[in-house]
């Protein structure tokens, strides 16, 4: 904001920024990244050969074959990418705290007139108490002059505390501002002409491409267990399974850049690339984390239920009564907390096993008479394969520039959304109604 104080009844500017200028920043920014990337799209084109051919393409290929300028104009685009998404968030969270401010400012316009009023009307008092024949009278909880020193009072308290919150939302402005600036500098890491050696071209594709790498984990893991190309016990392979997606699912609902994709499908209809790839990602590791934790949950609960029926969690206290050394009862405390975890691992690992191996809800005899088991054991395999094959794809995909692009985008997309619909969900829902029923039975 420029010109006149914008905030003249607090008294300084707890919210500084320019709201325009952002905007503008922003729509030159995400205009250059749109520009690299054509740019860099044109060169890979002329790289491959796809439309350019003659001596004069060859000669210009091999200019460009192993220099910099094709990863420069990549790397270029994908940074101001996100230079420009960090600049449209705060963009966001500055509006935001501009309209706080001014109604902070609307609160302190009232609290000073308050002041004022409560002043004045002191004055006055004290005053008229000091003229001759109206009396001393100098009782401060009931005279007239107590009472209006004690409303100066209540209007001073309350523009301090307008002013209070103000000063705090000036701390939280700058705080948010300098996470913002801080996250700016760090998309400018592969900006050119930095030039990133091995390790740290790995550890930025690794943190950029986190959740997909679990997630593509997870899925090959449901490969070797359902193929049975691993010693590891199978129940192992569905617990890490599920780990591995709980970790990708809390990456994705935290990235600010996949939960603003969802929001604008979700509310605005920009039903793009990015949002039917986020949602599948979402709704696959959600999916493959359930059950898994319904097992732990089912399991650590049937584990400390069986020790409570068997005393073994009131045998501490049984001991406590005898005369024991701190040694002996060191021993006995090590004794049962390691029976009583392997009580627990045992359950844990009992339904594990028995929910990785639970029947899909397609093949319950209430879903169509349970005529869709047969036609459910002959795709589930090549379903779970295909799942594999597109996870690790995607991770593939970002490695590799011919690989990435929108048409190979959609027909993940176009094979991934019914194998989720038509796989994914009735499996899950059947290890989790077999997994509720036993619960309720345990209980």
């Amino acid at each position: 904001m420029t010109g006149a104080d914008p905030y003249p009844h607090l008294g300084f500017d707890p919210a500084p920024g320019d709201m325009d200028l952002v905007r503008d920043i922003h729509r030159k920014l995400s205009d250059c990244a749109v520009e690299m990337e054509k740019a860099h799209s044109k060169v890979t084109r002329l790289m491959n050969g796809s439309y350019w051919e003659g001596d004069a393409a060859v000669a210009f290929r091999e200019q460009l074959r192993g220099g910099p300028l094709p990863l420069n104009l990549k790397n270029g685009a994908h940074s101001v990418d996100k230079a420009a998404k960090q600049l449209d968030l705060w963009g966001a969270e500055l509006e935001e705290f501009q309209r706080r401010a001014k109604k902070l400012d609307g609160e302190a316009k009232a609290a000073r007139d308050a002041l004022q009023r409560a002043q004045g009307h002191a004055d006055k008092v004290k005053e008229t108490s000091g003229r001759p024949g109206t009396g001393h009278v100098h009782d401060d909880g009931g005279s007239a002059l107590g009472k209006a020193n004690s409303r100066v009072e209540t209007a001073q308290g309350e523009l301090d505390g307008v002013l209070k919150r103000a000063r705090s939302l000036a701390g939280e402005h700058e705080d948010t501002a300098r996470r913002r600036a801080r996250h700016i500098s760090d998309a400018t890491h592969k900006l050119a002409p930095h030039e990133p050696n091995a390790w740290d071209m790995f550890t930025d594709w690794v943190g950029d491409n986190l959740p997909d790498i679990l997630s593509a984990c997870a899925a090959v893991l449901g490969v070797i267990a359902l193929l049975g190309l691993t010693a590891v016990a199978p129940w192992m392979l569905f617990l890490a399974a599920g780990l591995l997606s709980g970790m990708a699912f809390g990456l994705r609902v935290s990235d600010p850049e996949v939960l603003a994709s969802l929001e604008d499908g979700l509310t605005k209809g920009e039903l793009d690339i990015d949002f039917w790839c986020n949602l599948l990602g979402v709704a696959g590791d959600f999916l493959g984390m359930l059950p898994g934790l319904g097992a732990v949950a089912k399991g650590s609960y049937i584990g400390l239920r069986s020790l409570g029926e068997s005393g073994e969690l009131l045998s501490l206290a049984a001991e406590g009564v005898e005369v024991l050394t701190t040694g002996q009862k060191l021993a006995r405390l090590g004794t049962n907390a390691g029976t009583s975890l392997k009580t627990v691992g045992t359950s844990i690992r009992s339904e594990a096993a028995a929910a990785g191996g639970a029947a899909s809800l397609l093949a319950h005899s209430r879903v169509f008479g349970g005529r869709l088991a047969p036609i459910v054991e002959k795709i589930d395999k090549p379903a779970t394969i295909l799942g594999a094959g597109t996870a690790v794809y995607g991770v593939t995909s970002s490695c590799a520039d011919t690989l990435d692009n929108d048409a190979a985008k959609t027909v993940s997309n176009l094979l991934d959304g019914p194998r989720t619909l038509g796989i994914d969900v009735p499996a899950t829902m059947g290890a989790l109604h077999f997994l509720l029923r036993g619960a309720g039975e345990a209980t």
